[in-house]
């Protein structure tokens, strides 16, 4: 048996193959037998898996492992000392409960690697929704050419306020991208930037960004505090021509709620990259024209997706080099 750390492959990576392979000088490179939760867990609990320093996980590897919640963290080897999470979320990961284990069982994320691709699909979406296309590109495929009746007049995005909620790296980018449009920003945070991080963009509260926002797009994580942060309260206060992007979490919009709000005309279309429980979605946002759908696609390019796994990779190798993740999340930046 190797006397090397063991590093476990949770999913898989399509692009920076080397990079990963180049960690064999730092540790034995390792994958699960398991394919689902309880026998992941069986065999943690067996010492198969004894050894493991760190992990690299990918979003779809919650179908092996399930959530990294407190069930989880109690049965993992005690050698088990990091995961480097391949992407910006880390929703299926309970912090806290990997804070409590003992020994910490720290997790680090890819806080600004995603921030382009994300933007410019939140813009697509903006567009999109604001203009209208959604119906007509449907009735093209129909053979009915625009549509019969025409849609709606769309709107122009110049001299429209844009509300961003949640205003990190990727909120940050599309308000510099929308700055393009001719757009005001505003936003609201838990707090509030620096001026020069913020670029101008003006601190509002949470009701104030409701009812101001022409287009109030998503860029917040998911947790208990934003599950459902946008339903039917939120959309009572929005102006009825108001669109609605979220390319955040699927869960920080009440999806029912929002079906309610666009058959009531509380609000007048939306754009969606994700959804509650993906892959399924509401029937509702399937069959209404003022909705553009996308299947999860904010960071579906191969430049993102290199950049998001070589940036994992190397919060492995920083980990064992150097004792500490590269980009830990914010909940675990002063665990060690």
């Amino acid at each position: 048996m190797s006397g090397k750390p063991k590093i476990l492959l949770l999913g898989q990576i399509d692009h920076a193959t080397e990079q990963w392979q180049s960690l064999s000088s730092l540790g034995e490179l390792i994958t699960p037998q398991s394919t689902n939760r309880a026998d992941f867990i069986k065999e943690c609990e067996s010492g198969k898996l004894d050894g493991v320093v760190a992990a690299y996980r990918t979003f779809p590897s919650v179908s092996i492992t399930g959530l990294f919640d407190e069930e989880l963290c109690k049965v993992l080897p005690k050698s088990w000392r990091y995961v480097a999470s391949c992407g910006a979320g880390y929703d299926q990961i309970d912090a806290e409960a990997c804070a409590k284990r003992d020994p910490p069982l720290l997790v680090s994320n890819v806080p600004t690697a995603p921030d382009d691709a994300t933007a410019d699909t939140a813009v697509f979406l903006l567009l999109g929704a604001l203009r209208n296309f959604n119906t007509s590109m449907a009735a093209l495929r129909r053979g009915q050419w625009r549509g019969n009746p025409p849609p709606a007049l769309g709107h122009d995005p110049q001299g429209k306020v844009l509300g961003v909620l949640g205003m990190g790296g990727i909120g940050r980018n599309m308000k510099k991208k929308c700055d393009a449009f001719g757009m005001t920003t505003i936003y609201h945070n838990r707090r509030q930037l620096d001026p020069e991080l913020a670029g101008g963009a003006e601190y509002v509260s949470f009701d104030e960004l409701l009812k101001r926002s022409d287009v109030l797009s998503l860029n917040l994580p998911l947790n208990p505090k934003t599950r459902h942060i946008i339903s039917t309260d939120q959309f009572k206060l929005m102006k009825p021509t108001a669109i609605i992007v979220n390319t955040a979490r699927g869960a920080v919009i009440d999806e029912a709620a929002l079906v309610d709000a666009l058959d009531k005309g509380l609000i007048a279309g939306a754009g969606l990259d994700v959804f509650e429980e993906e892959p399924k979605i509401h029937p509702g946002l399937v069959a209404n024209d003022k909705v553009i759908l996308l299947p999860h696609m904010g960071t579906w390019t191969k430049e993102t997706q290199t950049k998001i796994e070589e940036w994992t990779i190397n919060n492995i190798r920083s980990a064992l080099e150097k004792g500490e993740l590269m980009s830990p999340i914010p909940e675990h930046k002063e665990l060690k």
